[in-house]
């Protein structure tokens, strides 16, 4: 096993360089104008000035010039001051945040790991079961009803049903608003009544003994946190219960059931861990498009996300943002493929070998 991850950690730098290069040949179809954003705050407005950040900056370099001093920062002749550098975590200036990119990364991913830790859970436990359940029951009622909800699921645009939960159950009901907490709890935070100097709204009202604040915020958690389930679920249904199909037809579930083993025995100990890898796979995936933001599903409960703010640079042609969140995703997802990989090692032994 230590084998096996040491080759994978290996992979992780050349993984990371492949990133960069393609983000920064992207930034090569930016006008002079916006990779000069990278390193200053504010856009020039005529040709001159322009002019001057160019040379200043060097933009005009060769391909590779330009490729180091974004990795590493360029330093201002006069000042000494190093601007940039991706390896010192400046990702440019945000102009839809009035902020560094990096800053607003920090400021919204904690909101966008607490909708994503608090979805991952449902999404993987009940995905699994229902897909389970399927297979257990291949071609009965409950098979078959399970079909049918996931096949809905997977036709229902992710728009159209957080709309109608809208609709439902706070625009009638008002059970379960938008957004990320009240105005009232904001009132708070501004005035520091209460503080959050973790991020996660949830632990830290529960570390303050807020339970008003709490409850406040699970209500604001249940909609879009129900959304990503049920969209998800789709997906882990049907992959769960074709990958257990092709486990209980194996000759090694016949001999165990030939030995005497329940059928619960079956499906627990033989069946579902052989069935695993996919589903991991899946899992992987998933958890990656939660934390990178769910794009819609921020934006249409108004959740003040990563997703919702890539949205919006997205909308107001925020290039330097929307590239930005681009490589963080990236280096999210080399990360999850990495645990995936390992995973795979712990689920099956055999993987290590190949």
């Amino acid at each position: 096993m230590t084998t096996y991850i040491i080759r994978r950690l290996l992979l992780v730098p050349l993984l990371l360089f492949g990133v960069t290069i393609l983000i920064f040949g992207m930034l090569q179809f930016l006008t002079p104008a916006e990779r000069a954003s990278l390193y200053i705050r504010d856009i020039p407005k005529n040709e001159r000035q322009l002019e001057i950040i160019i040379k200043h900056y060097n933009l005009n370099d060769p391909v590779y010039v330009q490729y180091w001093n974004w990795m590493v920062g360029k330093a201002d002749p006069i000042t000494g001051e190093i601007h940039g550098g991706i390896l010192r975590g400046d990702f440019g200036y945000s102009r839809t945040g009035s902020e560094p990119v990096m800053d607003m990364i920090k400021h919204r991913f904690p909101a966008t790991l607490e909708l994503a830790l608090l979805s991952v859970l449902p999404i993987i436990a009940v995905g699994i079961w229902l897909g389970v359940a399927a297979a257990v029951n291949h071609n009965k009622f409950i098979d078959q009803l399970i079909r049918v909800l996931s096949i809905i699921a997977a036709s229902f645009p992710v728009f159209v049903f957080g709309l109608l939960l809208i609709m439902i159950f706070y625009a009638k009901l008002n059970w379960f608003p938008t957004g990320r907490y009240s105005q009232w709890v904001l009132e708070e935070i501004v005035s520091k009544q209460f503080a959050t100097p973790t991020g996660f709204m949830t632990i830290d009202a529960i570390k303050a003994g807020r339970w008003d604040i709490l409850l406040d915020t699970i209500r604001h958690l249940v909609l879009p946190v129900l959304v990503l389930s049920y969209i998800s679920w789709a997906t882990f249904v049907r992959v769960t219960r074709s990958s257990m199909l092709e486990a209980l037809g194996q000759d090694y579930i016949l001999t165990a059931r030939e030995k005497g083993l329940s059928e619960n025995q079956v499906v627990r100990k033989h069946a579902l861990p052989n069935a695993m890898i996919p589903v991991t796979t899946m899992a992987g995936f998933t958890v990656v498009g939660l934390l990178g933001g769910v794009v819609i599903t921020e934006t249409i409960f108004n959740y003040p996300g990563i997703g919702s703010a890539a949205a919006s640079a997205a909308t107001q042609l925020d290039v330097v943002t929307v590239m930005g969140f681009a490589l963080f995703n990236g280096f999210i997802l080399i990360a999850a493929n990495l645990i995936v990989d390992v995973l795979y090692g712990v689920i099956d032994p055999r993987v290590q070998l190949s």
